[in-house]
């Protein structure tokens, strides 16, 4: 743990700057028992929860670091980004579409998306909103917590994949039957990607609804630390975590986000292709991302002010989903699988190792700690580390 707290206190500095002084939660003290525990960004106050907890309901897992933020000091821009991860994001993701499926309506997004990219000098967006009919009318009840939400996945795409065609679905509420019915209306609209920025530890969604053949489906893992939520912890879904992202000149450097998601899940079949031998059931996550002190702009939430620090694996998977853009690749992945089946050369020159950080106690585990016994490239909480160019995908 000296290893990891040290590093941890290099990336403090440098990763308060570029979050406008949001702080960077530390590593220790987590509970093994997930969403019920008081996550770090909870306990320490550098973050508030942008939606209410929602135990009985998938929840938005967007958090607020700092609001009222200038731009030119707001936080990781698509230029840092695009740069920590290697990615051709100027070139390619061209007629690719990256779905994302959220709740209730903002009814600012196009605005706020199109002031997003221009700010950070990207062409304008081929974007399209539908209600969970597939409609571009009748949308749901507006909500600011989950309209926040619906922002940052946008811009997130649009991050990492500026010439991907984005379609935001937007569900009627958070319920389970409205969020499946999101699901299916996003295949049939055409998506190639779809991305899901919410997570539940206390209720079911039907995984047949995340599992179409051709479609890669992929899911933020929560922000309740050392745990497995739906639909992240489904066979056909992408688990994807978080990390803390720092800039030294021009080097990055990347250790877990203490507060993602990610372990042994319960009650979901062990796939064929994960051979790990400390969970007997399907092991989360698969790959991670940055989860905090991103920029964000929303004008819809009360207060929020234009520009915004925010954080959370919310961050993580419509960042990655965009990555799937650029790789052109999706209709031929299946889950996770792809990261599993890699050789140990396409591991290192593919992926970034995440080797520092925990996101809870399980006895020293690669289950929540990173660069711990056999599984040095592998952990829970990062998966098999960030990407590094377009080649694991």
């Amino acid at each position: 743990m000296k290893r990891v707290r040290a590093f941890l206190l290099g990336l403090v500095s440098a990763v308060a700057v570029a979050a406008c002084g949001g702080g960077v939660p530390s590593t220790t003290g987590q509970s093994a028992t997930g969403g019920p525990s008081v996550q770090k960004w909870r306990a320490e106050h550098p973050a508030a929860r942008a939606c209410p907890d929602s135990p009985e309901r998938a929840q938005c897992g967007v958090l607020i670091i700092k609001k009222g933020v200038q731009p030119d000091g707001v936080g990781w821009g698509p230029a840092d980004l695009e740069a920590a991860y290697n990615l051709p994001s100027s070139s390619q993701g061209s007629g690719q579409i990256v779905a994302i499926v959220d709740a209730y309506d903002n009814p600012n997004v196009a605005a706020d998306l199109g002031a997003y990219r221009s700010h950070f000098g990207l062409p304008a967006a081929n974007f399209t909103k539908y209600n969970q009919d597939g409609q571009q009318s009748n949308y749901p009840t507006g909500d600011p917590g989950w309209g926040l939400e619906i922002d940052l996945d946008v811009e997130m795409v649009s991050a990492s994949c500026p010439n991907c065609t984005i379609y935001l679905i937007e569900s009627n509420s958070n319920s389970n039957q409205n969020f499946d019915a999101a699901e299916k209306e996003a295949v049939k609209l055409g998506a190639h990607i779809v991305s899901n920025s919410f997570y539940c530890y206390g209720c079911a969604l039907d995984p047949s609804d995340f599992d179409t053949r051709g479609v890669t489906y992929l899911a933020s893992s929560g922000d309740g630390g050392y745990a497995a939520a739906n639909p992240a912890d489904f066979t056909d879904v992408v688990a994807v975590g978080g990390t803390l992202l720092a800039k030294r000149g021009s080097k990055y450097r990347e250790a877990v986000w203490p507060d993602t998601g990610g372990g042994c899940a319960t009650g979901i079949a062990k796939p064929s292709w994960q051979q790990d031998p400390e969970c007997t059931s399907r092991t989360t996550n698969d790959v991670a991302a940055v989860a905090w002190g991103v920029a964000e702009y929303d004008t819809y939430g009360s207060g929020y002010g234009g520009w915004l620090t925010t954080g959370g694996t919310s961050v993580s998977s419509p960042l990655v989903a965009g990555i799937y853009g650029l790789a052109g690749n999706a209709s031929s992945q299946h889950g996770g699988k792809s990261f599993w089946t890699l050789t140990q050369q396409e591991l290192k020159s593919d992926l970034h190792a995440i080797s520092d950080g925990t996101d809870g106690d399980c006895g020293g585990s690669y289950l929540c700690t990173a660069g711990t016994g056999q599984y040095k490239t592998y952990s829970g909480p990062a998966g098999w580390g960030t990407p590094n160019g377009i080649g694991a995908f």
